[in-house]
């Protein structure tokens, strides 16, 4: 599976890494992503999906359905029995 959260879409970032000479070297600043295990209320099962730390924080705030439904995501492909 690639390292992409679900919800949002977030991948790595193309960066550098500058040396107080400042040299430039290429590197990946790669997204903070956790497996977890969220209860939807509408299917009254959990979920496990693999979301970013930002994803987790806006999932406080916004209903699961409702950020499945913007990622285009069908939750019961990931049901947890």
């Amino acid at each position: 599976m690639s390292r992409k959260c679900m919800l949002t879409g977030k991948r790595a970032n193309n960066a550098y890494s500058i040396s107080f000479s400042h040299r430039r070297n290429k590197r990946l600043q790669m997204v903070n992503l956790q497996w977890k295990r969220i209860w939807d209320e509408q299917q009254g099962c959990f979920v496990r999906l693999k979301v970013s730390a930002k994803a987790i924080k806006t999932l406080e705030h916004k209903s699961l359905q409702a950020f499945a439904k913007e990622a285009g995501l069908d939750l019961r492909k990931f049901v947890v029995s």
